[in-house]
């Protein structure tokens, strides 16, 4: 039986269009900011709480817009899925790496990523942010 890890992620967006993509210490693959969401927490609390953790961004939770969970095979721990609950969140503030992110990398529409992606990001996110489902609606 796959073992799941349930997180909450942003599908973070600045004023130029581009999407944010952040790598963990001691990982390869590139992803969405967010994290695992804690025992008692809603999956927009999760959010809020890691985007401020991870890069010192604070949101409103009222501006996270979700966009459907999503899964797919977890990029860093063999033999589990995550589960992710998918947030649009615009953002004009600059991102500053911290916790255990080590880089950061805006990625355009338009750019292939040359970058090692986790699946989640490779196979649905971007995909999904590029056929334009993700447009405020």
């Amino acid at each position: 039986m796959t073992k799941t890890i349930h997180i909450a992620a942003a599908l973070l967006i600045d004023p130029a269009g581009r999407t944010l993509l952040v790598r963990k210490r001691g990982t390869q693959a590139f992803m969405q900011p967010g994290g695992k969401i804690d025992a008692g927490e809603t999956p927009v609390q999760a959010l809020v709480r890691e985007l401020h953790e991870e890069l010192g961004v604070r949101i409103d939770p009222e501006q996270a817009v979700h966009l459907g969970r999503f899964s797919a095979p977890a990029a860093n721990e063999p033999g589990f899925e995550v589960q992710a609950e998918l947030f649009r969140v615009e953002c004009a503030e600059a991102v500053i790496p911290a916790a255990e992110i080590d880089e950061v990398h805006w990625l355009a529409a338009d750019q292939a990523p040359t970058l090692a992606l986790a699946p989640l990001t490779r196979d649905l996110i971007l995909p999904l942010w590029r056929e334009g489902l993700s447009a405020p609606r």
